[in-house]
């Protein structure tokens, strides 16, 4: 099964580069990794080219000119341009462990979509994270985030590294299995049934209004949050305004009301 990893960027070339360091260093290299640029600029592109050149694995620039926050016409495009039968969504503030991919084709199974978590960093420890850390697993581990900034609490329990603890917090957890942006992943042949995410859609519930949808088709939710892990890198949300916000509820509210399964924008619309 040929998998296909899809996350969003947008001028963020710093911590692009970290989470392109999590990629190259996945145990399961058997992947192409689409990356779903939202608009970025010159810098952006000179960095994926050299990744391009130096990855174990296809990388493909999937790139659309800046008209503001349009994450779902990017992600649409990414989904059709994806060659794999099974796609996995991050985004691109999010470093992977090095057994994220292994873990989610693991867990893969027809009819179904993995909902997984993520770990927040605060910025100082974002800041402090380098290559050599990515590679040796150290921002992964408990003690050196402890060292850096990280307030020790439950939320270590989203770093396990036993399958089998992984497996019972997974069964024990009382979070929802929704679909969330920054880990999760379905067979592409869900994704186009759906018509993918909702283009009228700005930041705020665009994530959980597609994983609704798969559910109105059918499609069963599958937790994965302690065994797909990831570190999520703190960042400023300029773009967040009431006014989408409002928009987006109605969205979803609708579609949860009228049990709908395609959005009436998504890829067919935007083709």
């Amino acid at each position: 099964m040929k998998i296909s990893v899809i996350f969003t960027t947008y001028n963020s070339p710093v911590w692009l580069e970290k989470v392109l360091w999590g990629f190259n260093c996945q145990t399961d290299q058997n992947f192409e990794l689409l990356i779903a640029d939202d608009g970025s600029g010159e810098e952006t592109r000179q960095l994926i080219s050299r990744f391009q050149q130096e990855a174990r694995f296809e990388i493909h620039h999937i790139w659309q000119p800046d008209e503001g926050f349009q994450k779902c016409r990017i992600l649409n495009k990414a989904i059709v341009a994806a060659t794999g039968e099974y796609i996995v969504m991050t985004d691109g503030d999010c470093i992977p462990r090095n057994d994220f991919v292994a873990a989610h084709r693991q867990a893969a199974k027809p009819g179904c979509f993995l909902s997984g978590g993520y770990f927040k960093l605060p910025m100082e420890t974002s800041k402090a994270i380098t290559r050599q850390d990515i590679e040796a697993g150290n921002c992964f581990d408990r003690e050196w985030l402890a060292k850096h900034g990280v307030k020790p609490s439950i939320k270590f329990m989203k770093l396990t590294k036993q399958p089998t603890l992984a497996s019972l917090y997974n069964t024990l957890t009382m979070t929802k299995r929704s679909w969330n942006g920054h880990n999760a992943s379905c067979w592409k042949q869900d994704a186009v049934k759906v018509n993918g995410f909702d283009e009228r859609m700005k930041y705020g519930g665009l994530d959980c209004e597609f994983g609704g949808r798969l559910l109105n088709a059918g499609i069963k939710a599958k937790q994965i949050r302690y065994r797909a892990i990831c570190i999520h890198l703190d960042h400023s949300r300029g773009y967040v305004n009431e006014e989408d916000w409002k928009r987006n509820r109605i969205i979803r509210k609708t579609s949860i009301q009228e049990k709908l399964i395609e959005t009436p924008a998504g890829i067919k619309q935007s083709q």
